[in-house]
C-alpha cells in the first residue's frame, strides 16, 4: 500500500502531513514555503514516498458559504490536478484551532511555530478523512 499526503494549502506556508503504509494514522510531516517551486516541491515528496493520493483542506465558512481562500484552494487543487496528482477534497473547518489547541495541551509553545500549527492542521484534516473511508 502507498501513503496519503494531507495538504493544509496557505498563502504563505502549505503544512504537510503523511499517512503510515497501511494508510490508518495521520502524522503531521513537514511545512514548505508557499513560493514557485511549490509544485516541483510537492511532486518530489509524492515519488519519494511512495504517495499514491492528496487530501486538500477545503476551507469553507462556518455556514457553508465560499471564502476568499476557499477560491485560492479551489485553484491550487486545479494546478494539483493539471500535473495528474490525484486530490481529494477534506473540509478543513476549525483544523488550525484545533491545531494549535492539541500543541498547547501538549506544552509546546505555538506562538513562533507557525509552520507546526500547519502540519498538525494537514495531520487533523488527513486522520479526518481517514476515519470517514
Amino acid at each position: 500500500m502507498k501513503r496519503i499526503l494531507g495538504i493544509d494549502y496557505g498563502e504563505k506556508r502549505v503544512g504537510l502531513a503523511l499517512t503510515d503504509l497501511l494508510q490508518i494514522i495521520a502524522s503531521p510531516f513537514k511545512t514548505i514555503p508557499n513560493n514557485s517551486s511549490l509544485l516541483q516541491s510537492l511532486k518530489d515528496i509524492i515519488d519519494e514516498h511512495e504517495v499514491e493520493k492528496v487530501v486538500v483542506g477545503m476551507p469553507i465558512g462556518m455556514k457553508g458559504q465560499v471564502t476568499p481562500q476557499t477560491k485560492l484552494v479551489k485553484e491550487f487543487v486545479a494546478r494539483l490536478e493539471e500535473h495528474h496528482i490525484s486530490v481529494d477534497l477534506e473540509d478543513e473547518r476549525l483544523s488550525s484551532i484545533s491545531a494549535k489547541k492539541s500543541l498547547i495541551q501538549q506544552g509546546i509553545k505555538t506562538g513562533h511555530n507557525k509552520g507546526l500549527i500547519d502540519q498538525t492542521a494537514a495531520a487533523i484534516i488527513l486522520q479526518l478523512y481517514l476515519d470517514r473511508r
